[in-house]
């Protein structure tokens, strides 16, 4: 099991198997992933107001928010993304 109580300033914890992150182990990140959730429901709300702008709208929404959420849990992964076969770190 994989100790996620170090202080390095890593927000998301790195998957143990395949690329990416992992679930949030910092306060920080749990912030980040609802925002993510709030811009989500924010576009979906502007799609059931307005089928054709709002369809563009939640396009854009989705898309530019999680270009961002990418980045920013790519740069606070603990680790750095990476490919992971499942050893230990």
């Amino acid at each position: 099991m994989n100790d996620d109580t170090g202080d390095d300033g890593a927000w998301f914890a790195a998957k143990r198997y395949g690329l990416g992150s992992g679930m949030p182990v910092a306060w920080q990140g749990w912030a980040v992933l609802l925002g993510y959730f709030a811009l989500l429901g924010l576009g979906a709300a502007l799609f059931a107001w307005d089928f054709v702008v709002g369809g563009v709208a939640f396009a854009a929404i989705v898309f530019s928010s999680t270009i961002v959420l990418m980045l920013i849990a790519s740069r606070k992964t603990r680790g750095g993304w990476r490919w992971r076969w499942g050893e230990d770190d």
